[in-house]
């Protein structure tokens, strides 16, 4: 068997090769259409047929502008960059005829999303189609389809690409992820042999971490449509609003085991505020990739797996927004090509895949036209007369910036957004001019403001492919009425005004800075760095009529680096800059603890490292290395775990470990670690790490463990019992205890906390060493088994010990979640400048 098995084996190997070597563009494309032989193919600009290697960012752009150039159906555009500086491009293809005339079809187009659009005549209008690739830079059959699919569309010819393109305008984006794709394509290339070797050990196809997945800053953008916190989302999200186009299909890739899938995804996991219409439109345009398929001999499946839930995904975000999103995966040759349980899966036919994915889109689009069109139409009349009467309000005056934040993300989805007209109270909670916002309910966007504010905690299903729950203002942690009078709405705002505090006056004698302003960790380490002393106050006072709380930041004049006039316009600056206010005082003597009490604590700078590399989960980290570098300007050391054991530590004032798997921190760097936080470092540890901590004797705690028995589950019915026990991701309130540094800044006694772990903390027998606490009945928003949700109730996410001259601080939740939870931000900088006072 050995032998035949080996046979066989060389026999695939040498027809790879064969197959390889011969790969040509009649491969891929239609074998009855004609091409303008004056429009340049793939291999004649990049310099190799898609499939023999992997095209990278810039080639395809070489590629994508060379098309534009020499096509009269292609029109280019750079839409912004990459925070690693590629540009972001679009390309518009269409008859020339309708390029010629684009803005006035475009003006046409968004006019069905608006009142009054009855009058409009679909029959007349060409569909829109946004149809984007490779979202995951290291699922690159998809890029590597757009160079042939842009080839087709600006050469192939006869009546029926005309009449095509005369109907349909496509925005194409080749790239959804330019940093990813460019990161992926060097391994896959630098590690293809001249004999395609398809052993899954093979170095080529396990890159290196944290892989082409993400982008620079290592997130995941196919979770990012709904914050748009990321420069490609932002240039995403503004081509789909300027449009609003009918069909948004994003490409991507699975596991190698796999064919390919398109959807609609699992019926019963699709979001309640998506029509069935739209599912039904979704299944319609399935039967066209089906028969696709069908002729060109590849398995495929659909209404498996995966869902229409969250509405931050490429394929969802759509759904809420009148439109079809579309999810293709592709079973994956990470790399290549490779061994696989349906055979060898060379990249080729993985490209052949997405390029045929994409006609089929258009060949649906084109025959689909009118009854799309008339969907949309729908779908916002619908909305309106749908809509209630009244507004949401949400704000907060003690940090203005987190809710100008907030009305950032909702302008960016052309959601209306109002200015409040006078200060008024709802429910105890206060919404003032300047820092709160009104959100009428009866708008065009009715539904997608509904999704991104509701509280949901009852669902027809109990398995989720991404988070239950996203609910906006809870995650910045605003004051929120979901209900108030649109009489306490002003004017409509058309640009958004930052916050900005008046710059402080000249003092003599010190300044004192809020800590409850989003930035002010920022304006602190700018302080620090200049070499000027500041100290925190650890309890409240009151000056002038004005309260003072826990984490207020004292500036003295007197013995610092600057002069006082410098001092001056230094911290005017800086608050400014930092949008945070800073008073100017004159006197010490104040109610409570003087300026001079030992009560408040001098700060010293700090020196962050973050673990990286194998093992760290790279989406925690990324999201933790955004939030120092973009958010706060702070300078973080990424330190990896495979050099860790010639780093010298001693530099470090604080530690970060990441949510972590495997088993990279063993026994001689934990060693390491332990020593440097005995010396007085602080370690701080998340999700999985706190596990680490505990049973490496760096913190002592008791977890609280669920038990759930199996009764009445068949064998079928097995994984979705396991699954209905995860928590993938929901928001949980919890109590605090604002007298806690790590509870500096915060105005409420109470926080709402994003979860997706099931390690449940005991609390501690001293109440005081509980500041961060869940309640009783801590379930906001979101799904969470029964067992779990009793499990949960009182239980604590924060931990600190001391341990030597250092510090342990462990969070069992991710307090950075997705660059957007502004909400629980400052617990981690509470962490890292106030870790020794606690």
């Amino acid at each position: 068997m050995r032998k035949i098995s080996s046979l066989l084996f060389l026999f695939f190997i040498s027809l790879l090769q064969a197959q390889q070597d011969d790969i040509s563009l009649d491969y891929y494309l239609p074998d009855d259409v004609t091409y303008n032989p004056e429009v340049p193919t793939p291999q004649e600009v990049i310099g190799f047929v898609p499939g023999e290697w992997h095209v990278s960012h810039d080639r395809l752009l070489t590629y994508m502008n060379k098309l534009a150039e020499v096509s009269p159906r292609i029109q280019i555009e750079n839409r912004g960059f990459t925070y690693e500086g590629r540009p972001l491009v679009l390309l518009t293809i269409s008859s020339e005829e309708n390029l010629n005339n684009l803005e006035e079809i475009r003006k046409n187009h968004v006019a069905l999303v608006e009142q009054n659009s009855g009058s409009l005549n679909t029959e007349e209008m060409p569909v829109v189609i946004n149809q984007g690739f490779s979202i995951h830079g290291n699922e690159p059959s998809g890029s590597n389809a757009s160079l042939l699919y842009t080839y087709y569309l600006a050469a192939a010819q006869g009546e029926e690409i005309e009449e095509t393109l005369d109907n349909t305008v496509i925005l194409l984006d080749p790239s959804f992820n330019p940093d990813g794709l460019q990161r992926f394509a060097y391994w896959a290339n630098t590690n293809k042999s001249k004999n395609i070797n398809p052993d899954p050990q093979d170095r080529e196809y396990n890159e290196i971490w944290p892989g082409g997945r993400t982008n620079h800053y290592w997130f995941d953008m196919n979770r990012d449509w709904l914050p748009v916190q990321l420069p490609e989302s932002q240039a995403r999200i503004a081509t789909f609003h300027k449009w609003y186009p009918n069909i948004l299909t994003d490409h991507h890739e699975m596991g190698s085991n796999s064919t390919f899938f398109f959807q609609p995804g699992i019926p019963s996991r699709t979001h309640p505020l998506t029509p069935q219409k739209n599912q039904d439109l979704t299944k319609e345009i399935g039967t066209y990739h089906a028969r696709a398929f069908d002729e060109l001999g590849s398995l495929y499946y659909t209404e498996e797996n995966y869902d229409d839930f969250y509405y931050g995904k490429g394929s969802t975000f759509p759904d809420i927004n009148g439109s079809v999103g579309i999810l293709f995966e592709q079973g994956s040759s990470r790399g290549h090509a490779q061994e696989t349980d349906n055979g060898i899966l060379t990249f080729p036919f993985t490209i052949r895949n997405q390029f045929t994915a994409a006609l089929s889109t258009l060949e649906a689009a084109q025959n689909m036209r009118t009854e799309l069109l008339n969907y949309q139409r729908n779908f916002f009349k619908n909305a309106r007369e749908s809509a209630e009467n009244g507004a949401y309000a949400f704000g907060s005056s003690k940090d203005p910036v987190k809710a100008y934040k907030l009305a950032e993300i909702l302008k960016r989805h052309q959601i209306e957004v109002h200015e409040v007209k006078d200060g008024f109270s709802e429910n105890g909670k206060s919404f003032e001019r300047g820092s709160a916002y009104i959100v009428p309910k009866n708008q065009r966007q009715h539904r997608l403001v509904k999704a991104m504010f509701e509280r949901r905690t009852e669902f027809q299903d109990s398995l989720f492919y991404d988070i239950s729950a996203w609910t906006f203002p809870l995650a910045f942690n605003l004051d929120f009425s979901e209900d108030v009078s649109l009489k306490n709405a002003g004017n409509k705002i058309e640009e958004l005004q930052k916050p900005v505090p008046p710059a402080p006056g000249e003092s003599e004698y010190a300044y004192l800075m809020s800590w409850s302003d989003y930035y002010a960790p920022k304006a602190l380490n700018k302080i620090l760095e200049k070499g000027l002393r500041a100290k925190v106050a650890m309890e409240e006072f009151t000056l002038d009529n004005t309260s003072y709380g826990h984490g207020t930041i004292m500036i003295p004049v007197q013995n610092q680096e600057l002069s006082q006039s410098e001092l001056h316009q230094f911290l005017s600056e800086i608050s400014q800059e930092s949008a945070v206010k800073i008073t100017a005082i004159s006197t010490g003597m104040t109610g409570g603890i003087n300026l001079g009490s030992n009560q408040f604590r001098a700060v010293e700078p700090q020196k962050v490292a973050l673990l990286v590399g194998e093992s760290i989960t790279s989406y925690d980290a990324g999201e933790i290395w955004h939030l120092f570098d973009q958010r706060y300007d702070m300078k973080i050391t990424k330190l990896d775990i495979r050099d860790l054991n010639r780093t010298d530590l001693s530099k470090y004032t604080d530690i970060i470990v990441p949510n972590s798997w495997g088993g990279g921190l063993d026994g001689g760097l934990t060693k390491k670690l332990m020593e440097w936080t005995r010396e007085g470092g602080t370690i701080i540890g998340y999700r999985n790490a706190v596990t680490w901590l505990k049973k490496n004797d760096f913190i002592k705690f008791k977890t609280r463990e669920t038990e759930v028995n199996a009764k009445n589950v068949s064998f079928g019915e097995r994984g979705d019992f396991r699954g209905a026990q995860v928590i993938g991701g929901a928001i949980f309130e919890a109590k605090l205890d604002r007298s806690h540094p790590i509870a500096f800044g915060y105005q409420d006694d109470k926080i709402a906390m994003f979860r997706n772990t099931t390690l449940f903390v005991e609390a501690d027998e001293q109440s005081y060493n509980n500041p961060i606490q869940y309640t009783e009945k801590p379930l906001l928003s979101g799904y969470i088994s029964k067992p779990n949700l009793d499990s949960i109730a009182s239980t604590v996410p924060f931990k600190h010990s001391s341990l030597g001259r250092g510090e342990v601080i462990m969070f069992t939740d991710n307090t950075n979640f997705r660059a957007f939870w502004y909400g629980t931000n400052k617990l981690l900088m509470n962490a890292i400048f106030f870790g020794n006072e606690m």
